[in-house]
């Protein structure tokens, strides 16, 4: 029965704390614009893609088998 007068604290402190975290998040809007962030990955966006012809080739690997050790 002694452990219940530290959890029963614990875990009220644990709930004030995540209320006072959404209490945050609201203030600071967060929770202002769902729906944008969503929609905004199924809008196609063709400047930032690069394609692999238009890239430069990668160099080649540096293989430590083919210089001369000292």
């Amino acid at each position: 029965m002694s452990v219940m007068y530290l959890l029963v604290p614990l875990a009220l402190l644990v709930v004030a704390l995540a209320v006072a975290a959404y209490v945050w998040a609201a203030r600071k809007g967060q929770f202002d614009d769902l729906k944008t962030p969503a929609m905004r990955m199924l809008h196609d966006d063709e400047a930032g893609i690069v394609s692999r012809e238009s890239r430069e080739p990668d160099p080649p690997a540096h293989d430590s088998r083919l210089t001369p050790h000292d």
